[in-house]
């Protein structure tokens, strides 16, 4: 009697939990939502405590191997420079970080290679830690700004880069518009994002739509586009001289799902250092970690790698990158 009891008591809990969950979710209404969102995040401390101060997955390598999650966030900037050729900019070239978060990858762009980086996001709270966090004698600064509406004047920065903004933006179309627009010519956009499957190809079946429906709503996501959509997308602004190359870095980046849930584990200080209302919040968002991870462990998710150059007629245009990457 006393393990039916314990039985439907965990039942209850378990069904008390997933209407929360549902009840809860962070949908997107529209960019005040998204602000709103990560200036939560970012009050708490429990984001950066666990992700570090790249709110961003990580590069395990090709194949994956068994890497520090906060080490292969590190990685994974390195390699995105290395797979956008971004290295072969002079210093003091300039970049647009746009949804830099607490500015994690402009410390690292600013630092290892010399660049002068603008780093904006949506979310007040995240400039005012990135200001924080970044010390006076490194070439990065940061600003509040829409990624739809880039207060910048056409043709303003060497190169552009996004990680992980894409799926926020309402628009698809306006903000790759957008990312071009602010590049000078012959200039380079280099971004990386989570992306569907492509359903025109193959549309989402009957368990893959409410998957889709609560990555979207639980944190703030309009639509992800496909990788296949979102270089149609760049290559339709008229601005791109040759080819928008393509990769698909999922099986680099899938380790980081089940990782960052394995840090409630590893790293208990945060159960001491945001109590009980903090472990809450940190259990509230295992459910969807582990939709993405099934998402993106079953192609119903890629994570697309994205390389595109600013047309100019003086400038021969640069297509070639490391083996893998394919142009659309």
């Amino acid at each position: 009697m006393n393990v039916l009891i314990a039985l439907i008591a965990l039942l209850t809990l378990v069904l008390v939990g997933i209407v929360v969950y549902l009840l809860t979710a962070r949908s997107y209404h529209s960019a005040d939502s998204v602000a709103k969102s990560y200036d939560q995040w970012t009050e708490d401390g429990i984001l950066e405590f666990y992700w570090g101060e790249h709110i961003h997955l990580g590069h395990y390598g090709s194949p994956p191997r068994g890497k520090n999650f906060l080490q292969a966030k590190y990685d994974f900037v390195h390699e995105m420079v290395a797979w956008g050729g971004l290295d072969q900019f002079p210093a003091g070239a300039t970049l647009l970080d746009v949804g830099c978060g607490f500015g994690g990858s402009s410390r690292i762009l600013a630092q290892d290679y010399g660049f002068s980086v603008t780093g904006v996001t949506i979310s007040p709270k995240q400039v005012k830690r990135a200001q924080a966090l970044t010390p006076a004698d490194v070439d990065a600064q940061f600003k509040l700004d829409d990624a739809m509406a880039l207060s910048y004047p056409d043709a303003s920065f060497d190169v552009v880069w996004s990680v992980e903004a894409g799926p926020h933006m309402p628009d698809k179309a306006v903000f790759a518009k957008e990312l071009m627009r602010v590049l000078k010519p012959g200039g380079i956009l280099v971004l990386a994002d989570w992306n569907q499957r492509d359903d025109r190809q193959k549309p989402l079946n009957f368990w893959e739509r409410p998957v889709m429906r609560q990555l979207l709503d639980q944190w703030s996501h309009p639509a992800f586009a496909s990788i296949e959509g979102f270089a149609e997308e760049l290559a339709a602004t008229g601005l791109v001289a040759g080819n928008v190359l393509t990769s698909d870095w999922t099986k680099e980046t899938l380790p980081s799902w089940l990782d960052s849930i394995w840090q409630g584990v590893a790293r208990p200080a945060g159960l001491v250092q945001f109590g009980f209302s903090g472990l809450l919040k940190s259990l509230r968002e295992v459910p969807t970690i582990l939709l993405m991870r099934l998402a993106f462990g079953t192609g119903l998710c890629r994570f697309g790698m994205f390389r595109a150059q600013r047309a100019d007629p003086t400038v021969k245009p640069q297509t070639a990158l490391a083996s893998g990457t394919a142009q659309v």
